[in-house]
């Protein structure tokens, strides 16, 4: 079955044998007789369910035993309040600001903590990621951090940055929502990350936290239970009823991904998808890409029409051709192609040679 190619931001596009195999277990699920939205959370089946995910997870990103993998809810605006109120003690925070969802988490930090900006890219219209060399970290900062993939901007962190060798002892703190399992995770230089599931991994609802041992016992009084990273570790993230299916669905794509040949093998696929699309938005006079080439994001490419008159048509024309959610985010304007692991390469070319004949028919 042919389906139209999504470049949605999020909810985004799932693997179709992903979908195929939620569909035949979504009334019975391995002799059950129940559906998984049906299961007990402490019920055995799910608890097979539950481990299975995060073993293979695990395995995926080659997660050390000294750090927690929690299934959490709040997506990645929840894990702003969260992690100050897990990690700051109240006390300093610095902040890269790369674009607008790191710009979203200084703001809510400065409800627990006393943030300030370590680098920022806001004078340039973020189009590149502030050099780590550049970052001003104050000596009693409980941690940095930094968003790794702006979605909206199209940015995207091409490295790890070592706070160690910037002479920090601050841990790292990493939103990786829109590129997790695109590429490895250095968790050497990595203190805590957190992802929302609904660009790469499955449906909206689910949040991933990876947080090193070292780190917990440090909430605030004022943390909600359902958010202590403590309780959470100690209970297998079942301080309430987890998100239940979507934890199933990411462990399917987590199988799917292990079958494609793994993060490498997914992060070899996303640098050819998005060489295609800038290669061709590179070499046009009709379209452009604002951001630096080392910053570009493998994930989210933001492009403008010159004649930006013509949006209208070029959407309604893309999606007689089923290519569909290209429009910008509302704050940026212009057009997004969000190419996730899910996207493939044939997508791609279906929208390079759409960009072409628009072009051309102008």
């Amino acid at each position: 079955m042919h389906r139209p190619y999504n470049f949605s931001a999020g909810p985004a596009a799932l693997p179709t044998e992903v979908l195929q195999q939620a569909a035949a277990e979504m009334l019975d699920w391995h002799g059950t007789g129940l559906g998984v939205m049906e299961m007990s959370h402490r019920s055995s089946a799910f608890g097979e369910i539950l481990d299975h995910a995060q073993s293979t997870l695990r395995r995926l990103l080659a997660v050390p035993d000294d750090v927690h993998i929690l299934f959490v809810q709040g997506g990645g605006l929840g894990e702003n309040a969260a992690v100050p109120l897990n990690l700051s003690r109240g006390g300093a925070v610095d902040v890269v600001v790369s674009g607008a969802w790191s710009a979203k988490s200084a703001q809510e930090a400065a409800r627990y903590a006393d943030v300030a900006i370590a680098a920022s890219s806001k004078n340039s219209g973020y189009c590149a990621m502030p050099d780590p060399a550049s970052w001003r970290i104050r000596p009693d900062a409980a941690y940095v951090h930094v968003c790794s993939n702006e979605t909206i901007h199209g940015v995207e962190l091409a490295d790890w940055p070592d706070l160690a060798a910037l002479g920090s002892a601050a841990p790292l703190v990493v939103d990786c929502s829109s590129h997790i399992l695109s590429r490895p995770m250095d968790w050497s230089r990595i203190g805590l990350a957190f992802a929302g599931a609904q660009k790469n991994i499955g449906p909206a609802g689910l949040t991933l936290v990876f947080v090193k041992d070292s780190l917990l016992g440090r909430a605030l009084p004022i943390c909600p239970q359902v958010w202590n990273y403590t309780e959470l570790a100690a209970q297998q993230s079942m301080v309430n009823t987890p998100p239940t299916y979507a934890i199933y669905m990411a462990g399917l794509v987590f199988d799917w991904i292990e079958r494609q040949g793994g993060v490498p093998a997914m992060q070899a696929a996303a640098q050819e998808r998005a060489a295609l699309l800038y290669d061709y938005l590179d070499a046009s006079d009709f379209y452009e890409n604002r951001v630096a080439p080392g910053s570009r994001s493998l994930m989210n490419v933001p492009f403008f029409l010159k004649d930006e008159s013509r949006n209208a048509d070029f959407l309604a024309q893309a999606q007689s051709r089923g290519l569909l959610q290209l429009k910008g985010h509302k704050s940026v304007g212009g057009m997004r192609a969000s190419i996730y692991n899910a996207m493939p390469l044939a997508g791609v070319q279906a929208l390079v040679d759409f960009l072409r004949d628009f072009e051309r028919g102008q």
